[in-house]
């Protein structure tokens, strides 16, 4: 009987194959599509490669502030979606984990179709596979949910959209969280007329209130509708050009259509057909496998990883999974899933990207100070003429430490990355301030609003020339018309410029 058996081959079931197999475990991975699961075939990866496209037209049109001459872009969709998946192909072909697993002997299994229990045990696929193992660790992922209305079945999910063949002239995009506006800000670079319709009072319910603002006030001003507390679906229809959905609020019924509507209304766990319960594994009250601070489940020889859990459903968050899951499932119950610094964000046009507590939390855990700096007084900023944004810095007014970052503009995913790693390691907003950086660099914003909450916190900052910056420019970074001391504004300038 095989040691370890990890049913799902996306980035939490290739940590867990790996782990496992390194720990000495004879161990199997069976997936139901291709190795790499969502986040190659149908996530991250392709989405990234789309978003990218819709970078460069964007891009392009900007050319000739620059003097250079080029004629309007035009998309080629169908060469679009072929270097999408060269570059699947290209990731997939140079995936580390992949050469590492088949180097420790682990046998994978792709392609296998549906997974269900036959006993605790023993798993047996549509594929005719029939395997079994003393641990198992379930890493199947999530998939759209469904919701229980009439003519649901005419409507479309976001990875329908990334696969579609040609673009669509019009779109409804019903759900505001991060995967309904990557498709709306994508397929409304490509041309498509886009409706995004929340029930929500507003769009990015877990996002910062001035991140969701600025987010949805960026998508209006670039042609997309942004209908927030619409009201309650009622129903799809298929109509002569599309889809139609029919709605109410407060009496009155509505509609809206277009030629797709795309549903990104949330995500629940991949185990319908699993067969869970002759494994005498649970679901939570939320639809995802309930799981303890080891990630095993109610059958103890059974462990779970990723976004099956409906913990935190990142990619960075399900590779710790599948480490930790088989970790434990290898050696017993021994490692503990931690709190851990987890940033997030979109590649949508403007990027937003957050990491740790948001304003209004953050003021529920105590006293706090927080600093912004706008996008348009900054030099890389203005240089790129991309100045639509801010980073938002909220730190511990009792110890100076970064409680979260939160950033809409250009680059905001890469600059959250630095925040995360300056909250992972404890530090305090004077300290990250200190820090030297090259200069103009779009990271040089959020030192600049370090800068700032140590300022109004009343802590020395060793000014550095992404400092001095935010004095040229006239931005919070330094109480207005302020000079660091000892510094004229001559030797500001000449400080930039080292």
């Amino acid at each position: 009987m095989t040691d370890v058996i990890v049913i799902g081959g996306g980035p939490a079931g290739m940590l867990a194959a790996l782990s496992a197999a390194d720990l000495g475990a004879r161990t199997v991975l069976a997936t139901r599509g291709a190795f790499g699961g969502m986040a190659a075939n149908d996530g991250p990866i392709p989405v990234r490669a789309l978003s990218q496209a819709a970078r460069l037209i964007r891009d392009a049109r900007q050319l000739g502030q620059y003097g250079i001459a080029v004629s309007e872009p035009v998309l080629d969709y169908r060469r679009l979606l072929a270097r999408v998946r060269e570059v699947v192909d290209d990731v997939d072909a140079h995936i580390a984990a992949r050469e590492r697993i088949d180097a420790l002997g682990v046998t994978i299994h792709e392609h296998v179709g549906s997974v269900r229990f036959a006993d605790p045990h023993t798993i047996v696929t549509t594929a005719g596979l029939r395997l079994q193992a003393e641990k198992i660790i379930i890493c199947t992922g999530g998939v759209s949910r469904r919701l229980p209305v009439p003519g649901f079945e005419f409507t479309s999910t976001h990875s329908d959209a990334w696969r579609l063949t040609a673009v669509p002239p019009s779109m409804l995009v019903i759900g505001g969280g991060d995967a309904g506006l990557q498709v709306a800000s994508i397929f409304n670079a490509f041309g498509s007329q886009v409706q995004i319709l929340e029930t929500a009072p507003r769009i990015l319910l877990h996002a910062d209130d001035d991140v969701a603002a600025a987010v949805a006030a960026a998508f209006r001003a670039s042609g997309i509708v942004v209908r927030e507390n619409f009201g309650a679906i009622e129903s799809f229809e298929k109509t002569a050009a599309g889809v139609r959905m029919n709605f109410s609020k407060g009496g009155h019924r509505g509609s809206a259509e277009a030629a797709l509507a795309v549903m990104a209304v949330g995500w629940t766990a991949d185990t319908a057909s699993m067969g869970l319960a002759t494994a005498g594994v649970e679901l939570n009250q939320r639809g995802f496998v309930e799981v303890d601070e080891y990630l095993r489940t109610s059958a103890p020889h059974i462990f779970a990883a990723g976004d099956v859990t409906g913990r935190l459903m990142l990619v960075p968050e399900a590779i710790q999974d599948g480490f930790v899951a088989a970790t434990n499932a290898v050696r017993g119950p021994t490692m503990p899933i931690r709190d851990r610094v987890s940033p997030s964000g979109s590649f949508t046009d403007p990027e937003f990207g957050q990491v740790g507590l948001t304003e209004t939390k953050a003021r529920q855990t105590g006293n706090i100070v927080t600093a912004v700096v706008r996008f348009d007084s900054t030099t890389r900023t203005i240089i790129d003429d991309r100045k639509f944004g801010f980073c938002k810095v909220i730190a511990d007014a009792d110890t100076s430490r970064i409680l979260g970052c939160h950033v809409v503009g250009e680059r905001a995913v890469d600059i959250v990355q630095v925040a995360a790693i300056a909250i992972a390691g404890g530090m305090r907003v004077d300290d990250l301030a200190a820090v030297p950086l090259s200069f103009p660099t779009y990271e040089g914003i959020l030192f600049n609003a370090a800068a700032s909450a140590a300022w109004q916190l009343g802590l020395p900052v060793v000014w550095r020339a992404h400092q001095v910056e935010g004095q040229w420019q006239g931005n919070s970074a330094t109480p207005p018309g302020a000079v660091p001391s000892g510094v004229t504004e001559r030797g500001a300038l000449s400080m930039q410029a080292s």
